[in-house]
């Protein structure tokens, strides 16, 4: 039988994988993934150790065979398929601007030396572009949309392909990037690979989706599933997701299946809008500052809210935030910084290895008002109320930032209002929030 190539990219895994079930089919299965030097030079160090450890784990998965290579991925791949002669190369399809003109090259050139392209499969429950409005255009509000995808629905879950691996050289230069990345591994970053993404779904199932809805905006509780690194690297795919929560009733699961669907959202805003990527998707005539040292405060953790500290600080010490003070933060830089959304953005992406541009860079536009929402510019996020509403007993806080770690309950969102406050070294507020708000405000509705 002929032997054929699985290009791996956001699809890290073996079971319920329709390319490699394609691939599996036809004959051995070489697994192929390419360090490519666009994506990998541009990525933070977090996100290259969540790549790297992922990259190993499926490694390991397939006994040792998965190729690894350094290169152009349009000059790579070719050159592993007709070294193994292979006819075929099978692929997951990708969503996002890049990677769909990188897929376009290499699907030409694989053309020329007569190999074809085959895609299948994508890494969400439906594929980007699919739901349409009832006059066939791309949804433009969340609500709507979700409708419009559970009325559709996906497929279910793939049983694991039997698959016969074969090999072929890898690149000591690739395999040498990857043992440099694990160097970087922030200290709270998650066991990598397939099977700790199913172990940590099921612990979710059993011991967190029933009271997602409740407590998923705590901090400091941080009962939120942690599967995103997972989702985002393709360890386990969402219609497993939800499949297994069609057996879980309540408002949990309920508000974790709509958390799948803001996901598919923002990947479907991308197809059609690519230019949103790293632009505004509605454009508004708003002047913005330069921050400057402002600005590194702000990656810092060091603006004099604590609640924002603590978010920032925790993104740099585990390459991860809670949900809701991601948006606190981005609130904060937009609102009360008065900074264009991509530059938060940009600092996200270099250090959360749940990184995922849709969801990322689109989350920051429906913070920053230029998104899909219709009058987000009156949303502006007081990070001392949000911290007395979700921080209540400041732990969140004083976990992260230790010099606040003296004052008691709720006083750590509010150190200026105590004797001791900044007896330990934190910083004086950046900024006025009442009044920059109203400059924000201000901004919006005269632009």
């Amino acid at each position: 039988m002929p032997t054929t190539v699985l290009w791996f990219r956001r699809d890290l895994r073996i079971g319920d994988h329709p390319a490699l079930e394609a691939a599996a089919r036809e004959g051995p299965v070489v697994g192929l993934f390419v360090v490519d030097p666009q994506l990998w030079e541009g990525a933070g160090a977090a996100r290259r150790a969540w790549v790297a450890a992922s990259v190993l784990a499926l490694q390991e998965a397939t006994g040792g065979r998965l190729v690894l290579r350094l290169g152009d991925p349009a000059e790579v791949v070719p050159e592993v398929a007709s070294g193994v002669g292979a006819a075929n190369v099978h692929v997951t399809a990708e969503a996002t601007p890049y990677s769909r003109a990188r897929d376009a090259r290499v699907a030409t050139a694989l053309a020329e030396h007569g190999i074809t392209g085959r895609p299948r499969g994508t890494p969400y429950a439906v594929p980007p572009g699919t739901v349409r409005t009832k006059q066939g255009g791309p949804y433009q509000v969340f609500t709507p949309f979700a409708r419009a995808w559970r009325e559709h629905g996906w497929e279910s879950p793939r049983p694991e392909p039997d698959v016969e691996w074969a090999s072929a050289d890898s690149d000591p230069d690739a395999t040498d990037l990857l043992a440099a990345a694990l160097a970087s591994v922030p200290p709270g970053m998650p066991e990598a690979g397939e099977r700790a993404a199913v172990r940590r779904w099921q612990d979710f199932l059993e011991d967190g989706v029933q009271d997602y809805d409740a407590a998923r905006d705590a901090p400091a509780a941080d009962r939120t599933s942690r599967l995103s690194p997972y989702l985002k690297i393709g360890a386990i795919h969402p219609r497993r997701l939800l499949a297994d929560l069609e057996g879980h009733s309540g408002d949990g699961a309920a508000r974790f299946a709509t958390e799948l669907a803001w996901r598919e959202f923002y990947a479907d805003v991308l197809w059609h809008h690519p230019e949103s990527a790293w632009g505004d998707l509605r454009r508004l005539a708003i002047r913005y500052d330069d921050p400057g040292d402002a600005l590194e405060a702000w990656r810092a953790g060091r603006t004099g809210f604590p609640l924002v500290d603590a978010g920032m600080r925790q993104l740099l010490h585990e390459g991860w935030m809670h949900n809701r003070v991601r948006m606190i933060a981005a609130s904060f830089l937009t609102k009360d910084l008065h900074t264009w959304w991509p530059v938060g953005a940009r600092h996200f992406l270099d250090h959360l290895v749940d990184g995922d541009l849709a969801s990322n860079n689109h989350g920051w536009q429906w913070v920053a008002g230029t998104g899909t929402d219709a009058a987000p510019y009156f949303r502006v996020f007081n990070p001392v109320t949000q911290g007395k509403k979700f921080d209540p007993d400041g732990d969140y806080v004083r976990r992260w930032v230790p010099e606040l770690a003296h004052l008691p309950g709720s006083a750590a969102h509010e150190p200026w209002r105590h004797p001791d406050g900044y007896a330990h070294g934190y910083p004086a507020r950046l900024v006025d929030h009442d009044a920059e708000r109203r400059v924000a405000l201000d901004r919006y509705s005269t632009r």
